[in-house]
């Protein structure tokens, strides 16, 4: 084999870090913080304090290459300096999903062998439901509500002030040259089949999932950017975007603990916010506030806004477009992708197609990004033919993507020929568009035939009464399952039963038609703000036994 004489240089996270110092150092870091006030700082000032932290790490704390240091934290620039001092001085940075039960926090802490734990101020009350569970954390470390601001109540005993923390530290550190594959981040799935799994990320991995999400055919993200992550840094790794926006030198906003529809757009509007990512379920009560009032935000300067974490009804897609003049790219990815897998991107010769064509392409989940391969398989595992209507689950495999879990659990997650079963039931068409039907835990089996709730969703979320809605099965005595939807009108909206079934009825085949309509206040949530149809099930599952 003749091989290529090529520089072995580590693709690490050090080098984004030192190329932000050297060529980036007076893009902004804006964080908005508990009183909705901003904290502004330059990347100069992030880089110098991310070295400081660095030092504090290895020195004051007794940090090891491998060691895990967790993070139970909102989105803001303190929480951004661990994003990168932790794993550059060759630990892992494992974040707690803070909206995760304390038991399964316990246990996530407890599994991922935490040594040391960064804590915002305001969560601390919810370490303590969890923090005996786990033996091997050694200190807790506070990040203040208000770093500048003088501290009203003493911390627990043992615990440490971050600033205090740092204070006094030299700001220059000298990075060890790491290995590109050794582990950087530890992030756990959000345990609805078990108990969370854990997916460790690579240095290689991470350096690579940010040049492609930076490439103009994925997220785009440049240094003329200001980029608002709205998904949590808890979640995934933000799908990211830390990472491009500091290798890229872009602006960047945090939310803090805000992921109000108005904070947020008060956010978007002073910050001239060109980018910002998030869950359907937070663009859901950002499109009604801006239909409630549309001339308030001025959102010109909104590049795109990506939407991913699970499906957006077209509806959504639609009234960006067509009542705000606003771009949604739609993206499909999960912890074990780190996230981003597939994005909605039009092809050139798809462009001419009609209005409908085109939001039918937006609202797919689109096709595997660069480096990602793509297929759907039976329950057999045959591999399934791309014709557009044959459904079977999504399997992906690529450098970013897990081979295995952290604790060597759910193996059966991971085929022979390697490839990763994501749980998702899709179909693919010619052009590679992939389109999930349902989650492979909530598809309705009526009668031995599937029923994807995700159409049925996005039919009834058309509907101008309907704010949310979510379909699952509930046992039949003949039909084994049938589909029941959950129901969350609008403020002031109304509609029947019967009027909704109207709205929708010759769309579907009759019998996916759903057997009730059920009017709730609110649908449950994971801890990643999907629907929770499993708690639906618990809640109404009988209610056709009746």
């Amino acid at each position: 084999m003749l091989t290529g004489r090529m520089m072995d240089f580590p693709l690490t996270l050090t080098h984004f870090l030192e190329r932000a110092r050297t060529f980036f150092g007076k893009s902004e870091l804006v964080t908005c913080l508990v009183d909705k006030t901003e904290c502004r700082m330059s990347y100069e000032e992030f880089s110098a304090r991310t070295g400081k932290l660095a030092n504090a790490l290895t020195h004051k704390l007794g940090i090891k290459a491998g060691d895990r240091v967790a993070t139970l934290a909102f989105n803001h620039q303190p929480h951004l300096e661990a994003y990168f001092a932790i794993p550059c001085v060759g630990a892992v940075l494992h974040t707690l999903n803070l909206r995760l039960h304390p038991t399964e926090l316990g246990y996530i802490a407890k599994h991922g062998e935490d040594v040391v734990v960064f804590c915002d101020e305001a969560l601390l009350p919810l370490l303590e439901k969890f923090r005996a569970d786990v033996p091997s954390l050694r200190k807790v470390v506070v990040f203040r509500n208000d770093p500048k601001a003088p501290r009203s109540t003493p911390l627990p005993e043992g615990f440490l002030d971050y600033e205090d923390l740092i204070a006094g530290e030299p700001s220059h550190f000298d990075w060890p040259r790491l290995e590109e594959n050794s582990a950087a981040m530890l992030c756990y799935t959000s345990g609805t089949t078990g108990n969370p799994k854990g997916v460790l990320y690579s240095h290689r991995s991470i350096a690579l999932h940010t040049l492609v999400i930076m490439s103009r055919e994925n997220m785009g993200i440049a240094g003329d950017d200001v980029i608002l992550p709205v998904v949590p840094m808890f979640h995934a790794a933000a799908w990211g975007t830390p990472f491009a926006a500091v290798a890229a030198g872009s602006k960047l906003v945090f939310g803090g603990g805000h992921f109000d529809a108005v904070t947020l757009l008060d956010l978007m509007a002073k910050e001239r916010v060109t980018f910002a990512a998030g869950v359907p379920t937070i663009w859901i009560g950002i499109l009604s506030a801006l239909d409630a009032e549309p001339k308030r935000w001025d959102l010109s300067s909104m590049r795109t806004m990506a939407i991913g974490g699970s499906a957006a009804p077209p509806a959504l897609i639609d009234g960006f477009s067509t009542r705000h003049g606003l771009e949604v790219t739609h993206a499909w990815g999960m912890t074990e992708t780190q996230p981003v897998g597939t994005m909605a991107r039009i092809k050139p010769n798809l462009r001419g197609g009609s209005p409908e064509q085109l939001l039918a392409l937006r609202a797919s989940q689109g096709f595997a990004v660069t480096f990602v391969e793509q297929r759907h398989t039976d329950e057999t595992g045959k591999v399934l033919a791309w014709d557009g209507e044959t459904m079977g689950e999504l399997e992906v495999r690529g450098p970013w993507v897990a081979k295995s879990y952290f604790g060597d659990e759910g193996k059966d997650r991971f085929t022979a020929d390697g490839w990763f079963k994501t749980g998702d039931v899709v179909t693919i068409d010619a052009e590679g568009y992939v389109r999930i039907t349902d989650r492979s835990k909530d598809v309705v089996k009526s009668g031995g035939e599937w029923i994807s709730s995700v159409q049925l969703e996005n039919a009834l979320m058309a509907h101008p009464a309907v704010l949310e809605a979510a379909v699952f099965a509930a046992r039949h005595p003949k039909w084994d399952e049938r589909p029941v939807a959950a129901i969350v009108l609008r403020p002031g909206k109304a509609a029947t039963e019967a009027e909704l079934a109207a709205s929708i009825e010759g769309k579907f085949a009759k019998y996916w038609m759903p057997d009730r309509f059920l009017f709730v206040e609110t649908i449950p949530r994971t801890s990643t703000g999907k629907f929770l149809k499993s708690r639906l099930r618990e809640l109404y599952g009988e209610v056709l036994m009746k």
